[in-house]
């Protein structure tokens, strides 16, 4: 069977049979826009859900879509968000960069609107100064096989995502500093108006991201603007429940307003930019080379009192957040993509004390570090667990004590022969996402190596467990290992190994040190932003 073109008022509530070779027509937001359908699945790709933030629009949160007048086609992706294009291949993602970047795309594998799927909402990962929704491992086809509608949304990143600055937060009247975030909430925002033609549920959607794509989802959760844009989280390596910075305090990345906002007036010293408008008028290209290259640029989500109101923690605590059942975990040697070769003692020591103030007795208790070797993995686990573990325990504590929805947690410990020690960071995405043999999204793990059949099954596991969240909100399901909702009083994890199962969790005794410590740190600034 070909394609039929559904009318402007009927496409809404059609969505076209098609054959293995079929296009699909559907009516968004601005337009018309056509896919392309292969095997069961039908993606639509380079889907423009908010004005080119370019101009006078730099720096300004996403504007409605420009209408388009024809049927656009959907099957390319869009442009990266501006970066440092060598961090796009690492993640095995086109070279292709701009400032024109707000498009996301849609894999369904519906047959008709009135399927009412579930819908999960990617979002990448890259420290906030890299990542693109074009990397082959999040390519959406093998996940939508298992029931669901994908779709990955890109966001502004570095300096154009995250430039706090005084002229700014004057010119929005709201603080500066989190556009990344606003195209988040954009994107969402146009999934709840328009997934429906896809054979979506708007009721039902479930956002997901990894690294800082789960820092994200989790600052999602604790946004007002976000409010009954998702019914269900999913955080993989991320969350973001310790204090903001206010200086350099280990463990907390967030800057205040007043922080963020001069480091962002002194960026654009460095531009040359004498007001604003200089700065607006700069080329992107200059922008991106007044940064080191990689992740380096220092730019991150601020805490300016209205997309994020303020510390998560103390909101979670208040019970002010947006209460769904998530999903959260970490992996086991998240550390090793970080901290590379040797580290002696004394060093981890002083770095420990330098950074950790009075926690430190306590987080180097809780670490051995006498030898090289036994340092060199403090380093790599006090890693792990300040940027990713601490806050997802914090986050599901705080979950199931404050909130309706559970929270599951998980420790993904599937060891490979790239990587005897321990799961690496992102080393999950390719087993989620069912693209095993492609590259992960930071490099390594499973790389260009044919997955062995263990391999096959952990992705079969932790997809179901994935999609079987977004349906239900529930992970469990038939033939697969049990895995109880996590509480305050019996703090099981699904271990994600060669013999899946809940036990207690692995990591407890160096979050308990950090517990500690980030009590202590709050405790210096209880009522700051």
């Amino acid at each position: 069977m070909g394609y039929r073109r559904c009318g402007i008022l009927a496409a809404l509530l059609c969505i076209l049979s098609f054959s293995a070779t079929a296009q699909m027509v559907v009516r968004v937001t601005g337009g018309s826009i056509e896919g392309a359908a292969a095997n069961g699945i039908t993606s639509f790709k380079g889907i423009p859900f908010a004005a080119p933030p370019v101009g006078e629009l730099r720096w300004k949160k996403p504007q409605p879509v420009v209408a388009w007048s024809g049927t656009k086609k959907a099957t390319a992706y869009g442009a990266a968000c501006m970066q440092d294009p060598a961090m796009l291949r690492f993640t095995s993602a086109p070279e292709d960069v701009s400032e024109d970047c707000l498009y996301l795309n849609v894999w369904t594998p519906a047959k008709a609107a009135t399927d009412r799927l579930p819908v999960m909402v990617w979002i990448y990962g890259g420290g906030f100064a890299a990542g693109a929704t074009s990397s082959s491992t999040y390519e959406g086809t093998r996940l939508a096989e298992k029931g669901v509608v994908v779709v990955s949304v890109a966001y502004r990143i570095g300096p154009f995502g995250f430039l706090a600055h005084p002229e700014l937060s004057k010119e929005s009247g709201k603080g500066s500093g989190n556009y990344g975030l606003q195209d988040m909430i954009a994107g969402l925002e146009w999934v709840k108006a328009n997934v429906a033609a896809f054979g979506g549920d708007p009721r039902n959607v479930t956002i997901f991201g990894e690294s800082a794509g789960g820092i994200a989802v989790s600052m999602l959760g604790a946004s007002p603007a976000a409010k009954g844009l998702f019914a269900k989280a999913i955080s993989e390596s991320g969350g973001n429940f310790a204090p903001p910075r206010h200086t350099n305090e280990g463990g907390q990345n967030v800057p205040t307003l007043a922080v963020a906002a001069k480091f962002g007036a002194d960026f654009l010293a460095k531009l040359g930019a004498q007001s604003l408008a200089d700065a607006r008028k700069l080329s992107s290209e200059q922008i991106q080379k007044a940064l080191p290259p990689g992740l380096g640029g220092g730019f991150w989500p601020v805490a300016d009192g209205d997309v994020l109101p303020g510390d998560q923690f103390v909101l979670y605590s208040q019970g002010k957040f947006n209460d769904t059942p998530v999903l959260i975990g970490t992996n086991s040697d998240e550390g090793a993509l970080f901290v590379r070769g040797a580290v002696a003692p004394a060093e981890y020591e002083k770095q420990i004390r330098d950074g950790y103030g009075e926690g430190a007795d306590k987080i180097l208790a809780a670490n051995p570090h006498a030898t090289d070797a036994d340092a060199a993995t403090a380093a790599k686990n006090i890693f792990r667990d300040s940027a990713f573990a601490w806050p997802t325990w914090a986050w599901a504590r705080l979950q199931s004590s404050k909130g309706k929805g559970p929270a599951y947690v998980y420790y993904y410990d599937h060891r490979t022969p790239q990587s005897p020690s321990g799961a690496t960071h992102a080393a999950e995405l390719t087993y989620v996402f069912r693209n095993l043999g492609t590259l992960p999204a930071v490099g390594g793990d499973s790389a260009n190596s044919k997955p062995r059949p263990e391999d096959v099954a952990m992705s079969d596991l932790v997809s179901s467990y994935w999609t079987n969240f977004a349906k239900t909100g529930d992970p469990n399901g038939t033939g697969l290992p049990k895995w109880p909702a996590f509480t305050e009083s019996a703090q099981n994890v699904m271990v994600l190994d060669e013999h899946s199962s809940a036990r207690p969790i692995p990591n407890g005794a160096q979050l308990k040190a950090l517990e500690d410590y980030y009590a202590w740190r709050r405790s210096q600034s209880p009522h700051q932003h």
